[in-house]
């Protein structure tokens, strides 16, 4: 995709395609908000003010609090409606299907805790009404699913293999794979990858998805393809630093993608080398957590949350013939206060564009499916004292589109 707009593919959809957004929760900031909005509103997308050429003309919203957005959106924007069930949303209160495609945003909301931590936001519970419409419709569309399938495995493959039974088009997935990189790069195809590596920040079983979906969205090019996961192994905070102590991961890989943060914490502010030595981490990273896991291949990753350290997304990896590591950064501008919207959205919202107009997606799903089970099985082995936990269920293998589909500007 690179930079190339979504409005060229418009010629081969009949007519404006018309989608139903079904969503947990609607405020500021929310993935709803980042993402619906640019379907009502339009966005910044190659020095333009682009509008998807389609129409959001339903919207469900499974939770409505006191900083509500969507009912000031469903007045602002009289030909999309709201509807108090996800069915009517997608038939517009009648008995059959009348979108082209659904939305699915199934991100933030108050939603139960599960003995894992695990947050159980219903994105399984609402695919499965959706599905349901499309069975007694007798035709399905396409869907696009935002973040992890669902923190439940089972339910997870279950969707992607609805998906397959039924016939339709399904992504799904983080904005990682599609923002900007600084610098703007690809992993040249078909690479002898070595080892990869992610550092990145935030919690578990929210922003661990992001730091695996960047590491994938780059090893799933290398040769052969992708081939599964094997095993996933969990360090969390003493034992993180005792595994990085007995090089449980590659140091200079870790170094090379924290030279790419733009947000690393000086180790010793004043002075000219801020880089983090050990004690300095260990000062600065109160929880710090890792997921290492190897590939069918042989191919070992490992992704590293370190808040307190940096506020990014930063990628390394060792290629066979390349003396120095291949590293770059997963750029995502946060909104500053000032404004409401998110840019690394924009990319995230054109390809679903590009499904929506073709019913064809712009990667492939499984790339999510794997990341969704690497998810689980991280917190899985946290929860089980933080053992080694095999995977054979994600013995996932798969081809990648040879296109690139991060943001290029």
């Amino acid at each position: 995709m690179g930079a190339t707009a979504a409005a060229p593919f418009a010629q081969k959809a009949a007519g404006r395609p018309k989608l139903a957004a079904i969503c947990t929760i609607y405020f500021r900031m929310s993935h709803a908000q980042h993402i619906v909005d640019r379907f009502l509103d339009g966005y910044g997308w190659n020095g333009t003010h682009h509008h998807p050429p389609m129409d959001l003309v339903s919207l469900y919203v499974d939770q409505i609090g006191k900083d509500d957005l969507s009912r000031e959106r469903a007045a602002r924007h009289p030909e999309m409606k709201m509807y108090p069930t996800i069915a009517e949303a997608l038939t517009l209160g009648g008995t059959k299907l009348a979108v082209d495609g659904v939305v699915l945003v199934g991100e933030h909301g108050h939603y139960p805790r599960n003995d894992r931590g695990q947050t159980q936001y219903p994105r399984y519970e609402f695919f499965q009404q959706i599905t349901q419409v499309f069975r007694e419709s007798g035709r399905p569309v396409p869907v696009f699913s935002d973040k992890h399938l669902s923190w439940n495995w089972d339910w997870a493959k279950e969707m992607y293999q609805t998906a397959r039974s039924m016939d339709f088009a399904l992504m799904a997935g983080s904005s990682l794979p599609v923002t900007w990189r600084t610098p703007s790069l690809e992993m040249p195809w078909g690479a002898k990858i070595r080892e990869a590596l992610c550092v990145c920040y935030g919690g578990v079983d929210s922003y661990d998805f992001h730091g695996l979906e960047t590491i994938q969205c780059m090893v799933e090019r290398r040769r052969g393809g992708e081939t599964g996961v094997k095993w996933v192994q969990a360090y969390r905070g003493d034992n993180f630093w005792k595994a990085y102590q007995e090089s449980a991961w590659p140091h200079d890989l870790m170094e090379a993608a924290l030279c790419r943060s733009h947000t690393l914490t000086p180790a010793r502010p004043g002075f000219n080398d801020v880089f983090p030595a050990l004690d300095d981490m260990r000062r600065l990273v109160q929880d710090p957590v890792a997921y290492c896991y190897e590939h069918e291949d042989g191919l070992k990753c490992t992704m590293l949350l370190m808040s307190g350290l940096v506020k990014d997304f930063n990628f390394a990896a060792r290629l066979e013939g390349r003396r120095e590591p291949f590293s770059t950064q997963m750029y995502l501008p946060m909104p500053d206060g000032r404004t409401t919207l998110a840019n690394f959205f924009s990319p995230l919202v054109n390809n679903m564009e590009q499904m929506f107009l073709t019913r064809k997606p712009t990667y492939p799903v499984e790339r999510t499916l794997l990341t969704t089970g690497l998810t689980a099985a991280g917190v899985e082995s946290l929860y089980r004292k933080q053992e080694r936990f095999e995977t054979p269920h994600l013995g996932i293998r798969y081809q990648p589109s040879k296109e690139s589909t991060f943001w290029r500007t």
